[in-house]
């Protein structure tokens, strides 16, 4: 074994492991969104904030990726992914205990706490960058989001094998499941090497470095910029589509059915992204996505049969993969290692904004206008992202 096998040796074995916990911990994800719905309906004072739960998790991503990302910066990626689990188990145990004494609120807290543990699990894709060689840090970042389809497949069969566990109470027993799986997931992260807190020497100078300064640098903005529109498009289109198709005469078996294949095509590309990033360029792989995204969004405004939505959705799901994990792998890039922490927060709360913003947009454009106008109003937002993105390498090409 050579001595750069022997370096990278620990990086890779680290990879497995972060896969593991991130395969196990996102498993939430799936049964909070169930939950969210399910258990608020049968909670809420009225119908109409049903969905409350829902929101109340999406907003936490806004509140919780900052503090967590500079938590990371200062105690460890490890320390930072046991602290998620936290949240996570005890998000799970006030859900449960919502379930028992009947309460809204409690239902509210539980939720928020799952939606800030989901944020901080966004930080694994960083995480996998950082402990492999240079030249595999696209690839790590593709596999890591591979984690997000097992999560997609398995979080509703255990769902479904555990929301009646509890009976007579209802949805208890999934909200057990999600503590039993926080507990579950932090096994891989105690055998994890060379993430413990970084120097003190380079949280000081992390510190003292000045965070607006690197934002104003052109790749790291355009990076950020380019993963908040991949988000917020995906978000966009993405929300409304059940609705849409309820409207025009399908099931809500047929919606949820086009959903999961566009889930499913959300995240089978990550087996391959990382790969074409590192053959053609992690801007090549983001043009490709948000011209996906257009296609997905003319396809989707061209007609209202079921394949059309069909077609559009896992379009669109392919057109995030290539847009978010190519925006993901141009950030990495572009930081040096005290600039993470803090610009990493920034741009996990600035996708967290654009999904919120993207959400509560689409239902008021389509109840307002109509599906065909939603989807053609994305198109500017793509186009404006690809040209600046171009204009961009243009003036870093002219410089240099």
């Amino acid at each position: 074994m050579t001595i750069m096998e022997q370096e990278t040796q620990p990086g890779f074995a680290n990879i497995g492991l972060l896969l593991g916990a991130n395969a196990v911990l996102g498993t939430a994800l799936p049964m909070m969104i169930v939950l969210g719905g399910l258990a608020g309906l049968s909670l809420a004072p009225t119908e109409s904030i049903a969905t409350l739960p829902t929101s109340v998790s999406t907003l936490a991503g806004l509140f919780a990726a900052a503090p967590f990302s500079l938590f990371m910066g200062r105690y460890g990626r490890q320390a930072g992914f046991v602290l998620g689990a936290v949240f996570a188990a005890a998000g799970g145990a006030a859900g449960l205990w919502a379930m028992v004494q009947s309460s809204f609120v409690l239902l509210l807290a539980g939720h928020f706490l799952l939606g800030a543990a989901l944020a901080c699990f966004q930080f694994f894709r960083f995480a996998a960058a950082e402990v492999v060689p240079d030249r595999w840090r696209s690839v790590a970042i593709s596999l890591m989001l591979t984690s997000g389809l097992v999560a997609a497949l398995v979080g509703p069969k255990v769902f479904a094998l555990t929301q009646d566990a509890l009976l007579p109470i209802p949805f208890a027993g999934a909200y057990g499941a999600i503590i039993g799986l926080a507990v579950f997931g932090v096994l891989p992260l105690l055998f994890l090497r060379g993430m413990e807190a970084p120097p003190v020497g380079a949280a000081g100078e992390a510190a003292r470095s000045s965070v607006l300064t690197v934002l104003r640098r052109r790749p790291v903005a355009l990076a950020i910029f380019a993963g908040a529109i991949s988000q917020g498009v995906m978000v966009l289109l993405m929300v409304p589509t059940p609705i849409v198709m309820i409207g025009c005469g399908f099931d809500a078996t047929t919606g949820a059915q086009v959903v999961g294949w566009h889930v499913v095509a959300m995240f089978a590309p990550s087996f391959v992204t990382g790969f074409l990033i590192k053959r053609f360029g992690a801007s090549a792989i983001v043009y490709l996505g948000l011209a996906l995204l257009a296609v997905a969004a003319l396809i989707g405004a061209s007609g209202l049969t079921l394949g059309h939505f069909y077609v559009s959705l896992i379009i669109l799901g392919v057109g995030w993969n290539f847009g978010f994990i190519g925006a993901t792998s141009m950030l990495t890039d572009a930081l040096a290692p005290k600039e993470r922490a803090a610009v990493q927060g920034i741009n996990d709360t600035a996708i967290a904004l654009a999904s919120a913003l993207a959400a509560f947009a689409s239902g008021a454009i389509v109840a307002g206008f109509g599906w065909v106008v939603l989807t053609l109003a994305s198109l500017p937002i793509v186009v404006a992202t690809a040209v600046a993105l171009l204009w961009s390498g243009r003036v870093s090409k002219a410089h240099g």
